[in-house]
């Protein structure tokens, strides 16, 4: 009686046939149990033996397949016949002389070595598992698993991985991923039977998570290729931080959505970790070679149409990744900044509308697609509006406080406005900037003309400079004290430096690690008055003259060694280098030369750019300014002096003003005819030409001569006020009466407008000086992180500033750092060979608590009155202090410039009792 046998399969016929060919019998024939069809090709050729298959489903049919076979073939016969239906006689010319079962399982354990069993959870998954595995099994078979048995695990790794084509490791949501981006592969899942895919697509979900849900059903929908986009689509779809309801226009959305996933359904979980898989792909994309790359942008737009097919563009501004969202998150700050500037000229911007365009900055900020440049100049935009919240109270009285207020508040606000000028590609967000610009304009204008009156009636009278430095005094009351200390000096004056370029330079200077920047008893920076006109005949040759002086180059390099015999003074030709010389061989002796006490150089690379380049869309550096970074490498034990001869301005475009002159210079002219507006007459000793009678504009705008990229001359205190930089080489008492310098950017620059917690009012930044926290947006560059830790400074040094004024804290705050300071475990904490004052301790902490435990670097150095090149070894000693029992109570951003204060940590390490 014959037996009811499945289909074989034509790879388990295969294997078995292999099987029985690697026993070397001398049969021609095997008999195969299983059911008498067979669809495939009739001959089957296994290491050059050609095998024909035969259904038999009547022993006459066996015996007449027998008696047909060819002498150069062997014969498998299919049939459900058992032993006894086939005779003796039959089975006498056949392997074994019996009917052989094709169990599944065996096949499976011979793909996979031959001496290993199936455990029961493998064998319980379904006989497809079996198929699958024998059917799909490479030519070498399958990676053998650790023992002898084939656990389930194992084996729908290396099935699923050959499947999709991905090492059986990889078999996780980015895997997943990747896969869908190959077509073939896709294709060939698509192929498989249907309990093949299903019970694959299973093991999938169980080891990818829930991710692999809407993967596999993008791709049984035909629409696999768009996985990642459709992932990226998901943080839109399913926000991450929305835990109510989806309005009706998402619930929309979400429902056109769905045939791309063949109507199935996601749930919150599955579409956020889908949108964290595809963020994953897209990152690594990035950050590999040009093809990836592409790929990863292709992805990016075709996220960005899909969108558009379902109507949802309005909504990428969810996205931190689409380039659509960025777009849209700028014109949000743009309407932002719109709104928030104020109503008239004296008005100033309201403290709140102010916070609302930080907080739209601070999503531009957290775009992964953001354009770096343009997410500076947003930052620039918002310092703009936080200086105008301050208010413009009385102007300067002296002369010197108008050079401190360039120096110190109104250099950042030009470096700022640079960048807000040049302005942004979006049409909506430049026209908040120019209205931010025009604003910022009104302010400066007014300024620029109290410092053109001051300036005027300091000339006229001849007034003495008491404390002001002037472009004559420098050699005499700045370098000469230093050469009489016994120090040599190497002196760059770099022709054309206004304060902003000063800004941009010193910033790239510190951020070297290399230098220590002096200034005036540890106080903040000071500038130098140029003559007039600001131009280089006339500042120049009185810079090296020690008196008001006109001259070309032999006059100024006659008037310096006549001064200073034995220094060397070089101007553009001698720093020319031939090829392969970074510098030039005899520069490089006379630095290195002790004999000589100083060496000048005029490097001329920013005045150039106001004739032949941009000047106003280069960020100025020890990079950008021709030989300056090659020079001060060999100059390690010089003190080094930066200085200029006159600043300048930029030419305003659209909005620049020509005026009539009978002289061709562009920012300065005889005084043959009254002043207009805009102009004022100086006259004075200090007035070098004109026969001391020169009309000279305050408004940046005006010019007399040809159009350039930018111009000097003038009254404004861009041209008149010339950057004193001076550097040495972690020698903080290189300069008698300097040491060094605080943190020098204004508190506007670093620091947003907080809420604070008592009344609801908010607090606007004060003025003291500090670090700037970022670079402009011209030419952006992450600040490196330093955490080396040097020398602390004794609470008696002298060299150590006075603390910055700052607002007391709130009472919180002095209530829980005075708890610290009087806690046993603070007291036994305490390093007693180079402690931290309780003060200074009580003023950093102070001021982390007032920020909820945040606070950048720069401000913490301002508050705490830490000159800034000590912030990062005083915070590491303070970290330390901190770390009881190694727990993170003080850390360190990623950024490398913000502090973060555990304030529960604090309070539990210490035993302190909550306030």
């Amino acid at each position: 009686m014959s037996i009811t046998r499945v289909a074989v399969r034509p790879a388990a016929v295969r294997r078995k046939v292999e099987a029985w060919l690697a026993e070397r019998d001398d049969a021609n024939a095997i008999v195969l149990l299983a059911r008498p069809e067979w669809t495939d090709e009739p001959v089957l050729t296994i290491d050059d033996t050609q095998v024909r298959v035969v259904p038999c489903p009547t022993p006459i049919a066996a015996r007449a397949a027998l008696a047909d076979r060819a002498a150069h073939e062997k014969l498998v016969l299919l049939t459900d016949l058992t032993d006894t239906e086939l005779g003796d006689g039959l089975l006498a010319h056949v392997s074994l002389q019996t009917g052989r079962s094709v169990d599944p399982w065996d096949l499976v354990g011979q793909a996979f070595g031959g001496q290993v069993q199936p455990d029961s959870t493998l064998v319980r998954t379904g006989r497809w598992v079996a198929d699958a595995l024998t059917e799909l099994a490479p030519t070498a078979g399958w990676p053998p698993p650790a023992g002898t048995i084939l656990t389930r695990d194992h084996a729908l790794r290396h099935l699923a991985g050959a499947v999709l084509g991905l090492d059986p490791d990889e078999l996780d949501g980015a895997g997943l991923l990747h896969w869908s981006t190959d077509a073939p592969t896709q294709l060939r899942f698509g192929e498989l039977p249907a309990d093949w895919a299903e019970g694959i697509a299973d093991f999938l979900v169980e080891v990818a998570g829930p991710v692999a849900v809407p993967v596999l059903a993008a791709v049984r929908a035909g629409h696999g290729t768009d996985a990642i986009p459709l992932g990226l689509l998901a943080g839109v779809l399913w926000p991450r931080s929305s835990a109510q309801t989806p309005d009706v226009e998402i619930a929309v959305a979400r429902t056109r959505l769905e045939p791309r996933f063949g109507g199935t359904r996601l749930t919150d979980c599955q579409a956020n970790l889908f949108l964290e898989a595809a963020e994953a792909w897209i990152y690594r994309a990035l950050d590999g070679d040009d093809a990836v790359r592409h790929d990863a942008h292709r992805m990016l737009r075709r996220a960005e149409e899909i969108a558009a097919e379902i109507d949802v563009t309005e909504r990428l501004v969810a996205s931190t990744l689409l380039p659509v969202g960025f777009t849209q998150r700028m014109r949000a700050f743009g309407a932002a900044v719109r709104l928030a500037l104020p109503g008239s000229a004296a008005g100033t911007p309201p403290p709140d509308l102010i916070g609302n365009a930080q907080d739209r900055l601070a999503e531009v900020e957290a775009h992964r697609s953001a354009d770096r440049s343009r997410v500076e100049t947003a930052r620039m935009a918002v310092r703009l509006l936080r200086w105008l919240a301050i208010g413009d109270g009385r102007g300067p009285a002296t002369m010197l406080a108008a050079v401190h207020r360039q120096v110190r508040d109104d250099g950042w606000v030009d470096r700022a406005r640079l960048d807000v000028f040049a302005g942004d590609v979006d049409q909506q967000v430049a026209q908040a900037y120019r209205a931010l610009h025009a604003a910022v304009d009104t302010r400066r204008a007014e300024h620029d003309r109290e410092f053109a009156e001051l300036l005027q009636d300091m000339t006229g009278a001849e007034r003495e400079p008491g404390t002001l430095f002037r472009v004559e005094d420098v050699l005499d009351r700045v370098v000469r004290p230093i050469l009489d200390n016994g120090r040599r000096i190497l002196l760059l004056l770099l022709d054309g430096m206004s304060a902003a370029a000063g800004i941009e330079i010193a910033d790239s200077l510190g951020r070297s690690g290399a230098w220590t920047e002096l200034t005036p008893g540890g106080g903040p920076r000071t500038g130098v008055l140029a003559a007039l006109p600001t131009i280089t005949v006339v500042n120049r040759c009185s810079l090296f003259s020690g008196r008001i002086a006109v001259g070309d180059r032999a006059a100024e390099l006659r008037a310096f060694t006549g001064q200073f015999p034995g220094s060397v003074l070089l101007h553009k030709a001698d720093l020319r280098t031939p090829a392969g010389l970074a510098v030039d061989p005899e520069v490089a002796g006379a630095i290195d030369d002790p004999a000589v006490p100083m060496v000048a150089a005029v490097i001329n690379t920013i005045d150039d750019a106001l004739d032949r380049s941009d000047p106003g869309t280069i960020e100025w550096s020890t990079d950008t300014v021709n030989g300056l970074r090659d020079l001060l490498a060999v100059a390690q034990d010089r003190v080094v002096v930066l200085v200029s001869d006159h600043g300048h301005v930029v030419d305003r475009g659209s909005e620049a003003v020509l005026l009539s002159s009978d002289s061709g210079e562009n920012r300065w002219r005889p005084a043959t005819t009254a002043p207009r507006d805009g102009e004022l007459l100086y006259a004075g000793t200090r007035v070098a030409l004109g026969n001391g009678r020169v009309i000279l504009p305050w408004r940046e705008e005006l010019r007399y001569g040809p159009r350039k990229a930018g111009y000097h001359g003038g009254a404004t205190p861009a041209e008149v006020v010339i950057p004193l930089l001076v550097f040495a080489a972690q020698d903080e008492h290189a300069v008698p009466g300097w040491a060094g310098a605080p943190v020098p950017s204004p508190e506007w620059w670093r620091e947003p407008i907080r809420q604070t917690t008592s009344g609801g009012s908010t607090t606007v930044a004060a003025r003291p000086g500090a670090r700037p926290s970022g670079r402009p947006g011209r030419r952006h560059r992450p600040p490196a992180q330093d955490e080396g830790l040097f020398d602390l400074p004794s609470p008696t040094s002298a060299a150590a500033p006075p603390p910055a004024t700052t607002p007391a804290p709130v009472e919180p705050a002095s209530a829980l750092v005075d708890a610290l300071l009087a806690s046993p475990v603070y007291a036994d904490r305490r390093d007693a060979r180079a402690p931290i004052p309780d003060e200074r301790v009580a003023a950093l902490l102070a001021t982390l608590v007032v920020g909820n435990g945040r606070a950048t670097l720069d401000t913490l150095a301002t508050r705490a009155g830490i000159p800034a090149h000590r912030i990062h070894g005083t915070f590491t000693a303070l970290r330390r202090l901190l770390q009881v029992e190694g727990y993170p109570v003080l850390s360190l951003d990623p950024d490398g410039r913000t502090a973060k204060l555990d304030i529960p940590l604090l309070v539990e390490q210490f035993g302190l009792e909550p306030s």
